[in-house]
């Protein structure tokens, strides 16, 4: 398998610690490993959207998008404009449309509008290079677009953030609402010391070309992470697609997109669902792809991991622990020692698609059952017909913290 190597600027990484879901007990499963697949639904106005639907009864969070969400261009025709300028805050109290342009240190865009608002940030070539505080900052809003046009744009912040009295506004773009990311341009975002771009709420990716470089997670969200699309060039010391909230839940969908992962711990994790439905990814991690219930139908992945490359682990109830390959192309090659390319702490089922596995310890580890009931299994060069259990049993290794034991501490500069 090609093994994606880190950028540059990476390789003098700092260890960064990883604070997963934690470890919670799965007494009850409570979602069963058919071949779920849910199918995305589009409604015809812009924000009155249709939920995913489920082919079967369980109860998940529902992913949706707006036909606002799909545009990559906005109606500009009655918006403001804005130049961001040295040392400001400029603040967004009002519903609209808003392009953004201009170069700028020290310079924040500060939106708090009703809560029922929808404010839309064109970025139209902005350069803002930040100290301390978020160059994009979302108090309040019901929803919030920042969309790229054909341009490029930079966003940086250089130093430790500065909380905003209770809020810890870790980084680059923080969002307390929801967040959807379009467009047509390249949006470039450095955090040297925190995160990229962040939701406390959902986040919701459909278009657009992202260079995100982090000491900390790269794209992170509280509820859930959906893309349709875009092409993502990652390299962070901990996460590139982080997805969880206190309740121990979070679900990260994606159904397009091409993505180029470098991540110090996981590649994808969600406490609670990682969910595949297309797209082309390349990660090299110490995880590739991580939650209770990993569900793959279908996608071209590659994956280079120092510890697991698909790992299964409980970080909630609401979900079977499991990993569920359905289809698509998937590559996992893991290095020496204590390693396994797919690790489940529950259960295993492989239903279709192509799984090929490149391991020196274990390929397949898992604590409950495993099913080979369609597809193709290589190991080694070698195609199996069954799916073997590792020699070192279930369980041992793994967990929401990437590598073995995690990481010596959490954050400093990459």
């Amino acid at each position: 398998m090609k093994k994606i190597y880190m950028y540059s600027i990476m390789a003098a990484m700092f260890a960064a610690a990883v604070t997963g879901c934690g470890s919670r007990t799965n007494t009850d499963d409570k979602a069963s490993a058919d071949n779920k697949v849910r199918t995305a639904a589009v409604s015809e106005n812009n924000e009155e959207a249709l939920p995913v639907q489920l082919s079967d009864s369980t109860e998940n969070e529902k992913t949706t998008y707006t036909k606002r969400d799909l545009e990559q261009t906005a109606d500009t025709s009655e918006a403001k404009n804005i130049t961001v300028s040295d040392d400001t805050t400029i603040g967004i109290t009002e519903e609209g449309v808003y392009t953004v342009h201009g170069t700028a240190e020290n310079c924040t865009i500060r939106v708090e509008a009703d809560e029922n608002a929808k404010v839309q940030l064109v970025l139209d070539g902005v350069n803002v290079t930040n100290s301390d505080s978020p160059v994009i900052y979302v108090v309040s809003a019901d929803k919030v677009f920042i969309t790229t046009s054909g341009s490029e744009n930079d966003l940086t912040v250089s130093g430790e953030f500065k909380a905003d009295g209770d809020t810890n506004t870790d980084a680059v773009i923080y969002s307390k609402d929801d967040l959807v990311l379009n467009g047509t341009g390249t949006l470039n975002v450095t955090s040297y010391y925190g995160n990229g771009i962040t939701s406390k709420d959902d986040m919701k990716i459909t278009g657009g070309t992202y260079n995100v470089r982090s000491a900390l997670d790269a794209f992170e969200a509280n509820d859930s992470i959906s893309i349709s699309d875009g092409t993502f060039n990652i390299a962070t010391n901990k996460d590139g697609f982080h997805c969880e909230n206190d309740e121990a839940e979070g679900i990260i969908t994606i159904s397009g997109g091409t993505f180029s992962i470098n991540g110090g711990s996981d590649g994808i994790q969600a406490c609670a669902m990682v969910q595949i439905d297309g797209g082309t990814m390349d990660i090299n991690a110490a995880e590739g792809i991580e939650a209770t219930y990993v569900l793959i139908n279908d996608g071209d992945i590659n994956i280079y991991a120092t510890d697991d490359g698909i790992n299964a682990s409980t970080g909630t109830d609401a979900y079977e622990t499991a990993i569920v390959i359905n289809g698509g192309n998937i590559t996992v090659e893991v290095g020496q020692g204590d390693t396994d390319a797919i690790d489940s702490n529950g259960s295993t089922y492989v239903n279709g698609g192509t799984v090929n596995v490149t391991a020196q310890m274990s390929s397949f580890d898992y604590d409950k059952t495993a099913e080979f009931n369609g597809g193709t299994i290589i190991i080694n060069g070698a195609e199996v017909s069954e799916i073997p259990q590792s020699m070192m049993g279930g369980g041992m290794h793994g967990g929401m913290n990437g590598g073995p034991g995690g990481f010596g501490g959490r954050g400093g500069r990459f």
